[in-house]
């Protein structure tokens, strides 16, 4: 298995993430969240959130802790919504404990 790999969830994935988009776009920023570790890039990791299953979220590497590595496939995070991306549906987290993310 490579380190950094995409989830292989199908395409129906892709829509149910695009049909939950409406819903998941209103959590506010700060809202503390839980997700499972779903797929692992260079840049960070995506996540299905805890109570929300086809909502994405996006914990990238420059809002993780300096010491912080990226969790595996599997792993249970929590982090703080720091944002929104419109156009790929997916809630920007940052990880607890990081400078910009208070506990």
């Amino acid at each position: 298995m490579p380190e950094y790999r995409w989830p292989n969830e199908g395409p129906e994935f892709v829509e149910r993430v695009r049909h939950a988009w409406t819903a998941t776009r209103h959590a506010p920023v700060g809202t503390r969240v839980t997700g499972m570790v779903v797929g692992r890039r260079p840049f960070g990791v995506f996540l299905r959130l805890t109570g929300v299953p086809d909502a994405l979220g996006l914990a990238e590497i420059a809002g993780m802790p300096a010491d912080y590595e990226l969790p595996e496939i599997g792993a249970v995070v929590e982090g703080k919504v720091i944002g929104h991306a419109e156009h790929n549906h997916q809630v920007r987290i940052g990880m607890v404990g990081h400078k910009d993310v208070p506990e």
